[in-house]
């Protein structure tokens, strides 16, 4: 049996108590929730009009956070299979820009395997975080050179180096400068 009461809708500012044995067609989650005083924080009642969120930019001061990010975009532009005199020890230089986030761009120029190292130092240096750096594109001794292939690869590193160069705590390493200035 159901009571088309008027007090017992969603929306009502009358509760039913827990002895009540009232059944409405209202799904449980619409019913009204208070706050026990058990359930309530002590700030919540010795503050009552202050704002629960506080929301800080340190974007243009000199904070810590914000001082170990330099950049604000990282891309793998394009690359360059480089050939010697004979054919013999072909190879891929990827092109990179660095946005900083002092306006200028810098042009990183970088082999697979220099990405490769970067990795494996950025995980000698920060062991706890092995399961946010990302991994690399495969390798691939047969379609190394397949514009197909080297297309994703070059999504790949870019994935790649947009974790490692954007994130704060990778940012500042003395492993990611070198890989940058070297």
């Amino acid at each position: 049996m159901h009571d088309e009461s008027p007090n017992t809708g969603p929306g009502n500012d009358e509760l039913l108590q827990p002895n009540d044995h009232h059944t409405t067609d209202a799904p449980p989650f619409w019913s009204r929730h208070d706050r026990s005083l058990s359930t309530v924080s002590y700030h919540s009642i010795t503050h009552p009009n202050r704002n629960p969120i506080l929301l800080e930019d340190h974007s243009e001061e000199s904070h810590e956070a914000t001082q170990s990010c330099w950049a604000k975009s990282v891309t793998v532009d394009d690359y360059t299979i480089l050939t010697g005199p004979t054919g013999i020890g072909a190879y891929v230089v990827w092109h990179c820009t660095v946005g900083t986030l002092n306006g200028g761009d810098l042009e990183l120029r970088k082999r697979y395997s220099e990405f490769d190292q970067l990795r494996a130092n950025i995980i000698r240096s920060f062991p706890h975080a092995e399961a946010m750096i990302p991994q690399l594109p495969r390798k691939s001794v047969v379609s190394r050179f397949r514009p197909r292939f080297l297309e994703t690869r070059k999504q790949g590193l870019n994935h790649f180096l947009n974790c490692i160069l954007l994130n704060p705590e990778f940012a500042a390493s003395p492993v990611l400068k070198d890989f940058v200035f070297s």
